[in-house]
Parts: C-alpha cells; sequence; structure tokens
C-alpha cells in the first residue's frame, strides 16, 4: 500500500472514531436529559404526588400500603436513606422516593429497566436503592413483626388454634418453599434444585391468624428438603423443644399433651412436631382419618399464608434477579409487611378470629417441600396416637364426622 492510500485510510477511521465518539455523547447527552427531567415527568412527581395521594383506595392497590402504613413505614427509615446534597448532587433521591420504587418492585417484580423508564433513575442506580432499601427496612422491621420468641405468648398462640381450627396445644403450622431466583454467578450447582431451577429455601412457622411467627431463608437449592428443616435455626428449636412450654392438658380433658407444631409428609414426626399418618394406614382406620383430616385442617394456615404473600408482593411470580443475600433481605420484609396487612386487617375487624378464606393460589415460582420426612421418633409416633384419641373421643365434633364421611364415601 503507498503512502497516499495510507494516510487515506487513517483519515476514514479518524471520520469512524470522530462519528463514534459524537454518538456516544449524544447517546449520553439523552441519557442525562431523561434523567434530569424526574422532577417534572417521572412517576413519583406526576402519578404519586399529584394523583394516588388524594385516592387512597389507588394508593393501597399501587403500593399494597395504605397512606397510614406508607409513612409508618417511611418514619422508621426516614433518616437512614436521606442523603445530602454534594457539588455533584444537588438534588438527592428522597428516602419517599426510595421507598416508593422498592415497594413497587415488590408489588409488581418489574425489571428494573422498566422501572427506569417509570422513575426516570438509572437502572444501575435502582439495584442500589432497592439493595440498600431493603437492608434498612429489614433492620428495622424485623424486630416489629417477627420478634424472638422468648416475646411470644405461646398459650395465647395455642388457644387461637384451638378456637379456630379446633386443634389443641398447637402453636403454629410449619413450611417451606423453594423461591425461584435467577442463577448467582459462579455458584456451580449449590442453589440447583430438585425441580431442576435454581432457587433459595423459605421456612416459617405461621399461627392461627395466617401472621409468621418464625422466618429461616437462604439455604441453598440443592440441599435435601428432609435435612433442611431440621439443621435451620427453627428446626433446631422445635426439635431440641427450646420454643415450648411445659406439657398443658386438653381441653375437656385429663390426658396431657406437649405443645406441638404441625406440618406435612416433608418433617420428621417428633415429639413436638406432629404430621398425618401415611396413606396407606389410613384406608381402613377412621380413627387416623379423622386425624389428618383435623391436622391438615390446621395445616393450612402455612399455605394461605404463603398464598396470600404472594398475592399482594407479585415479586414471587417472577424470576427473581438479584443476588442471594439481597434476596434472603427481601423475603424477610414481605414477610414482615405481610404481618403489617394482616395486624390491620385483624383490628379493621375488630375480633381475634376472622372468618376463614378459602385457598389462595401460590405460584409455580413457590415449590413446596419434597415428601422425605426423614425417620420417626417412638415419642413423636405415641403423642400422635394420643392426639388421635383425642380427636375421636373428648375433642371429637359432629362437624368433622359429617366431612370425613363425605370425603371417604
Amino acid at each position: 500500500m503507498d503512502k497516499k492510500s495510507l494516510a487515506t485510510l487513517i483519515l476514514l477511521e479518524e471520520d469512524d472514531d470522530d462519528d463514534c465518539m459524537s454518538l456516544l455523547l449524544s447517546t449520553r447527552e439523552q441519557s442525562n436529559d431523561f434523567h434530569k427531567s424526574r422532577k417534572k415527568e417521572g412517576y413519583y412527581q406526576i402519578l404519586i404526588k399529584s394523583h394516588l395521594n388524594s385516592d387512597d383506595e389507588k394508593f393501597r392497590s399501587f403500593f399494597r400500603l395504605n397512606k397510614d402504613q406508607f409513612n409508618f413505614v417511611l418514619n422508621l427509615i426516614h433518616t437512614d436513606l436521606t442523603k445530602q446534597s454534594t457539588n455533584s448532587v444537588k438534588i438527592p433521591i428522597s428516602a419517599e422516593e426510595k421507598l416508593a420504587l422498592t415497594l413497587r418492585y415488590l408489588a409488581t417484580g418489574e425489571t428494573f429497566r422498566s422501572l427506569s423508564f417509570a422513575f426516570r433513575i438509572s437502572s444501575s442506580y435502582i439495584s442500589i436503592i432497592i439493595r440498600e432499601t431493603l437492608e434498612t427496612l429489614c433492620l428495622h422491621l424485623v424486630p416489629l413483626f417477627l420478634p424472638p420468641q422468648n416475646k411470644i405468648n405461646m398459650k395465647e398462640k395455642a388457644l387461637e388454634f384451638w378456637n379456630k381450627w379446633n386443634f389443641p396445644n398447637c402453636v403454629a403450622g410449619v413450611d417451606g418453599k423453594h423461591i425461584r431466583i435467577f442463577c448467582p454467578k459462579k455458584s456451580g450447582s449449590l442453589f440447583f434444585n430438585y425441580k431442576e431451577y435454581f432457587s433459595i429455601v423459605l421456612l416459617a412457622m405461621v399461627d392461627a391468624n395466617c401472621k409468621f411467627l418464625f422466618v429461616d431463608v437462604g439455604a441453598y437449592g440443592k440441599e435435601g428438603d428432609s435435612t433442611i428443616f431440621s439443621s435451620s435455626r427453627i428446626g433446631n428449636q422445635v426439635y431440641s423443644g427450646k420454643l415450648f412450654l411445659a406439657d398443658e392438658v386438653l381441653p375437656n380433658s385429663d390426658k396431657k399433651l406437649p405443645y406441638i407444631v404441625v406440618g406435612d409428609e416433608a418433617f420428621r414426626l417428633h415429639r413436638h412436631l406432629m404430621k398425618p399418618y401415611s396413606k396407606s394406614s389410613v384406608k381402613s382406620d377412621k380413627r387416623k382419618i379423622i386425624y389428618n383430616y383435623r391436622l391438615c385442617r390446621a395445616r393450612r394456615v402455612t399455605e394461605n399464608a404463603f398464598g396470600l404473600l404472594s398475592q399482594i408482593f407479585r415479586i414471587y411470580y417472577t424470576l427473581i434477579s438479584i443476588k442471594p443475600e439481597t434476596c434472603d433481605k427481601l423475603v424477610m420484609v414481605t414477610c414482615c409487611l405481610h404481618n403489617l396487612l394482616r395486624d390491620a386487617f385483624l383490628e379493621k375487624n375488630n375480633h381475634p378470629f376472622y372468618t376463614y378464606e378459602s385457598d389462595v393460589e401460590i405460584p409455580k415460582n413457590m415449590t413446596p417441600l419434597i415428601a422425605r420426612g426423614g425417620f420417626a421418633s417412638a415419642d413423636g409416633l405415641e403423642v400422635r396416637d394420643q392426639f388421635a384419641d383425642f380427636f375421636n373421643e373428648e375433642g371429637a365434633t359432629q362437624w368433622q364426622n359429617e366431612r370425613v364421611f363425605r370425603l371417604s364415601s
């Protein structure tokens, strides 16, 4: 190639570089203009401040919290999320706008890209806002709505189960779900579960009013479901008996049995954890059929709690694509907000036991634990038989016999 041709080629490449640089600068300028319009055109200013604040029903539909609940949560986190103005950021994003953005993410499961167009904030900064807000919410909400066990009145919880679900000495239902997440970087098969997708495990104990008592989240999806509970903090408290009071006499009876929690076949039968009799053993035994019916009726509180949680916070209907540690905080925050909403529901109805709610659909992204509960203890077998005797003798009801007969016929 001669010198003239080489000089011409270099000039053409320089022109191309200039065009690329001009295009890049133009894109940045457009992006900056787009984000600078947040105060005039963003969701927060146009929709929330101008319209939703004057309509209580639409405000609650948008955020899942009413204005009083929103302001209550905002007061808890306002100081921690408020940033001071600097030379580079004259008007920082307010704590109120950060909370609004986070609640909308939990309510819909929208992508950061979609929220970026709506709130006029860059998607990269949205990820930072949501992470920081979830951490702050978790710090302030968990002590209020998921208090430690020594602050929970176990006798009161057991009475609620007896009055509402006709199961004595029961303080909670226990269950677990696999929550679908995007494959974390460099995680290998740690989060890959038996359903062949990536997940973290949520274990929860739920009271008679579908409120979460204890929540344990973060176990790897690949772990065997029969061992997740026994190795968890909740499982250790249940199997060691530290969670419970001394044995209590059953209503209308002289039988004395321990306080228990109820679960399904995924859990190991224990003195303090009751599960159903196997299907093969109940076919010709009415006594066991009635026990299974009463236990499964009480255990429905866990399914209803998970169903209500996912119906309110639609993030559980999506593939959650955030870091696992942030996802753990997300689950804890939604459980706390769920309890906040349940408290408001009970107060509104002005009655300790609200009317029964039908089963709520649980999304496919929340998969139950596999039904392999491990070995049963001898004490657990004995306690279960005594509960079965109670339900067929002193604790028998007319409606249970009618319903069991209808189901078995």
